[in-house]
Formats: structure tokens, C-alpha cells, sequence
């Protein structure tokens, strides 16, 4: 665990100062980050509860971790941080700097510690995506930002209605640190979207919204705020908190003969991004196609029934996708003619083109950023699957099966559209060594799973039209064999009575997938330079 004790002092030390919480992952004017797609338990096709985060950022940490539970003395703090950009490194990071410290709890769950951490023993999953919203309820007097708001969520609840609980009072007493953030909360019984923003410059405390997705419905957050119309009569459904209506009030933002929602009081410029709106499009028109609802729109549903009951592959599909076979697909006017004639997409066609590229290869798309002295630089279009993905996450939280064993997270590392996802049980107490392997601080190196991957996707792309294929011809029948395979390890793991034994043989089983996939993602990466020798 060394080399991340080395890395939390090198993002302490290198850092920068600004006013505010930092935008490095903004593109355009709006947050660029990331996709989250829940599934109540009555849409899943095995009954499970189902959250999901891409976390797509070009500096958050590529390493992950499980973090024991522990028990602590009453004297102990939780050391809070702000997050800012830092360019002091070999590639691009986030620096962590302390500002504070909350009372600890007497004692905290183990939980999976991605950068986002996403799990914890008791089977509660988070997924996340920024919105921003107004930029005036930033306050620097506020203490927690999004990523501690998250690891003390999982260290301190087992439900997603505890958690909801316990961030409105930990908010009111700390305040929130933080542009417009949605959390995607489930447990085994259901899922819930947490939207929060800030108290207003000066201010100590939060404003949020909490809304459960029926449980047979399906429901995504993409970088906008989606939470609209709201009914705190009906608590099953509607949480928020106190100061909900009299800021807005206050504010002018809202008058009480008016309809109240939520994403038009407190985030109105999110529901203007394209980037988002496209996104929350295609996660519907694939799992619901028969609502055949429009691309263009500005606003859909908070949540939708599917057309069929979604399984982990119908989660993996959403989350490779590049609106490919639509108007959106950004290599369609990239073409060659073919031996027969015909005009054809051209194999070195890419849809995840670095943005400098766009111009050079005529790609528009709905996505564009205005600079200061008016010019359009147009963006593409803001695929699901992303180039600058660190790593991604489907859970399933399952209440027929003890905690340890029925917390799965599907852990896949950089572009999903290259990737594969392995199973990690939430009782499993450590992951392969390249997976806790810091990938960013130094460079290029071959002891972390990250960069096996980030090198894999980045030499896809060169000759996406051919090479993806010999990804696919490797990672979906992998991919198939990981989600057959589960139900009879489920079996396994529950018929070890005792605890310590069957985390042991959980443990295993993890660091084993891991290790499976980091080799095969080195050879790829090998037989790609190898095949394509001459032709990218």
C-alpha cells in the first residue's frame, strides 16, 4: 500500500489555488463527466437492484482498492479535502488538499474504493454524475465535497434511505462543497437519485432532492439534472431538504403559484446540454425503443418502463454504445468506397476522436463551445462510451442471497467500448495487484490494469472498423462466460458457512478474473500492433 500513501502526499503537495471547486472535467460550458443508469428490481431481468457510473475524467485516479472496516476510537476525525486540477505531475491529476476534519464514526463498512467508491459490505451501491447548476450556491464555507460525501455514505449506512438520511445531516452541520451533483443510491430493495447543490455563497449547509425510481422502471443521469416535479407528501417516493422552497423563494428563482421543479429552479443550464439530453435519449431508445422518443427533445422522463426486463449484458451494451447505426454516429461521413463500389464508413473512421481532430475529419455534431470572441468550435457528439472513461461500474444489490456474497460490482477499467467487466463481490477483501497499481503519477507502465487497457482502447481506435471486431471476438465470449458462470459461484460461496472462509474464496475468485483480463488485455494490445502492422 505504499505507492498510495506516495500518491495521496503528491496530490497534497502539488497543487494550485482557485476560488472554486475545480472544472478541469468541464467541456463547452457543462460538466462532460459522467453517465449513471439505474434499474428497480422489478425492471432487472434476475430481480436484483441496479446502479451504474462511468467515471469519465481525464485526471481522477486510475487505482482502486477495498478498504477494511474498521472500528475507531472517540478522539479520531475524518479528514475532509477540497479537489483541485494539478498539471505538476507526469499526466494530468487531481490534487486533494485538506481543509478540515468531522467527527468519525464509531465504526465504518468495509467498502470498494474506486475513485468513486461504489459498494459497500452491506450490498449499498453508489453511481454518480455532475450537473453543475447555478454557479452562485458554491460556497467555500461548506466542508464536504462529492467523492467524501460518497465514502461516508458507504461507511456509514446499509440502506439507501440511511444514506439519504444521514447526507441531509451531515450536510446541514458541514455544508456542501460541491457543484450539482446527482448520486445514484441502491440498496436491495431500490434505488433512489440524489440530486444536491450548494447553500449559496457564504452559507453553510446544502439544498437537495431525493426521488425513487419505481421499482419497475429504469432511470439514468447524464450530466443534467432530472429530478422535476416533486410530492413531500408522498415520502416513499420524494425526500428533500428543509430549505428546498424558501432559497428558491427567497432567490426569485420561484413563486409559489408556480409549478416547482427541481432542474429548472436550481440547475436550468443543464437541461440545455446536448451532451447530456443525446445521452439520456439513447439510454432509453435502447432499453425502451417503443416510447420512440425524440432525439432532440430538451426534456424526457424521469424514469421509464423497459420494453424487457434489463440484465447485466443489456447494462454492458448501453454502456459500449456510440449511437452507432443512428444520425449521431460521428463516423458516418468518414467513408471509403469498398471493392464493390460502394461508399462505405471507413474502417479508420473513430468515434472517440480527441477533440483537435473534429475539425480535420468535418465531424460537427450536436455538441459545440462558444469562445469569447464568438466562434463555434463544434464538439461532436458526447457518446455514451468515452475515450477519457477511467473505469465503469455496474451493481447488483440482491436480496436473496447474505450481503457478502449478493454485492456484485461489474468493475471494468477505461473505454467500455474496449473493455470487459469482472465480477467483484462485495465481501471480497482485496483485488489484484495491478488493479491497487497507481497508473497516472509516473507515466506508462506495465504493472498497472489501467494502462492495459487505456493502451488497448487507444490503439482500437487508430483502426476502430477492423480492430474492434478483434476485441469483440475475445471480450464477449469472456464477458458471457463471467455472467453464466455467477449464479453457480453465488452457490459456492453461500454453502461456506463460515465468514472468514467464504470472503477468502470470494477473494479468490476476484483477484483471479482480474489478473485473467489484465494478461489478455496485454496480449491483445501486442496482437493489434502485430496484425495492423503498416495499416493505422
Amino acid at each position: 500500500m505504499r505507492h498510495i500513501t506516495i500518491l495521496a502526499s503528491i496530490l497534497i503537495i502539488f497543487s494550485i489555488t482557485v476560488n472554486a471547486q475545480d472544472k478541469s472535467d468541464w467541456k463547452g460550458g457543462y460538466p462532460e463527466g459522467c453517465t449513471s443508469i439505474t434499474v428497480g428490481k422489478n425492471a432487472s431481468s434476475d430481480g436484483s437492484v441496479m446502479t451504474s457510473h462511468t467515471d469519465d475524467s481525464h485526471r481522477t485516479r486510475s487505482w482502486m482498492d477495498i478498504v477494511p472496516a474498521k472500528d475507531h476510537k472517540p478522539s479520531e476525525r475524518f479528514t475532509v479535502y477540497k479537489r483541485e486540477s494539478t498539471d505538476s505531475l507526469v499526466m494530468p491529476a487531481y490534487a486533494h488538499i485538506p481543509i478540515g476534519s468531522i467527527p468519525q464514526a464509531e465504526h465504518t463498512y468495509q467498502f470498494i474504493n474506486t475513485a468513486y467508491p461504489c459498494m459497500n459490505e452491506h450490498q449499498l451501491a453508489i453511481g454518480e454524475s455532475t450537473f453543475g447548476g447555478r454557479e452562485e450556491l458554491f460556497s467555500k464555507e461548506c466542508k464536504i465535497d462529492c467523492q467524501r460525501l460518497v465514502q461516508l455514505m458507504l461507511e456509514r449506512a446499509t440502506t439507501a434511505r440511511e444514506a439519504i438520511k444521514l447526507a441531509g445531516r451531515l450536510l446541514a452541520e458541514h455544508g456542501w462543497r460541491d457543484y450539482g451533483e446527482a448520486l445514484t443510491i441502491a440498496d436491495p430493495k431500490e434505488v433512489w437519485h440524489f440530486e444536491v447543490v450548494g447553500p449559496g455563497k457564504g452559507n453553510v449547509g446544502a439544498i437537495w432532492v431525493a426521488q425513487r425510481v419505481p421499482d419497475d422502471h429504469i432511470s439514468v443521469n447524464a450530466n443534467a439534472s432530472t429530478i422535476k416535479e416533486i410530492d413531500l407528501d408522498n415520502p416513499d417516493y420524494f425526500k428533500a431538504s428543509d430549505n428546498i422552497y424558501s432559497y428558491a423563494k427567497a432567490q426569485g428563482w420561484w413563486k409559489e403559484d408556480e409549478t416547482f421543479r427541481f432542474c429548472d429552479v436550481y440547475a436550468p443550464e443543464s437541461r440545455k446540454s446536448v451532451a447530456s439530453r443525446r445521452r439520456e435519449w439513447r439510454v432509453f431508445d435502447l432499453l425502451a425503443p417503443s416510447l420512440n422518443l425524440s432525439p432532440t427533445s430538451e426534456n424526457y422522463p424521469f424514469s421509464v418502463k423497459p420494453d424487457k426486463k434489463v440484465s447485466v449484458e443489456d447494462m454492458r451494451r448501453v454502456f459500449k454504445d456510440y449511437y452507432q447505426g443512428t444520425p449521431y454516429d460521428m463516423r458516418r461521413n468518414i467513408t471509403t468506397t469498398n471493392e464493390d463500389g460502394e461508399s462505405v464508413i471507413s474502417p479508420l473512421a473513430n468515434p472517440f476522436l480527441p477533440y483537435d481532430q473534429l475539425d480535420i475529419d468535418d465531424v460537427s455534431g450536436g455538441w459545440y463551445h462558444v469562445n469569447d470572441d464568438g466562434h463555434i468550435r463544434f464538439l461532436g457528439e458526447r457518446t455514451i462510451a468515452r475515450w477519457y472513461t477511467m473505469y465503469g461500474t455496474i451493481t447488483q444489490s440482491r436480496d436473496w442471497l447474505p450481503d457478502d456474497v449478493g454485492g456484485v460490482v461489474w468493475l471494468a477499467q477505461d473505454n467500455i467500448a474496449s473493455s470487459v467487466y469482472i465480477p467483484v463481490y462485495c465481501g471480497a477483501t482485496d483485488l489484484p495487484e495491478s488493479y491497487k497499481t497507481p497508473g497516472r503519477i509516473n507515466g506508462y507502465t506495465r504493472e498497472s490494469a489501467w494502462w492495459a487497457f487505456n493502451r488497448l482502447g487507444t490503439l482500437a481506435a487508430q483502426r476502430w472498423g477492423d480492430m474492434h471486431k478483434d476485441l469483440d471476438a475475445v471480450w464477449n465470449p469472456m464477458q458471457k462466460v463471467f455472467i453464466d458462470e455467477l449464479e453457480e459461484t453465488d452457490e459456492k460461496a453461500k454453502s461456506i458457512k463460515n465468514t472468514k472462509k467464504r470472503r477468502e474464496f470470494l477473494t479468490n475468485y476476484v483477484i483471479e478474473k482480474g489478473e485473467k483480463v489484465v494478461k489478455k488485455a496485454w496480449e491483445l494490445g501486442d496482437y493489434l500492433w502485430t496484425k495492423y502492422d503498416e495499416k493505422f
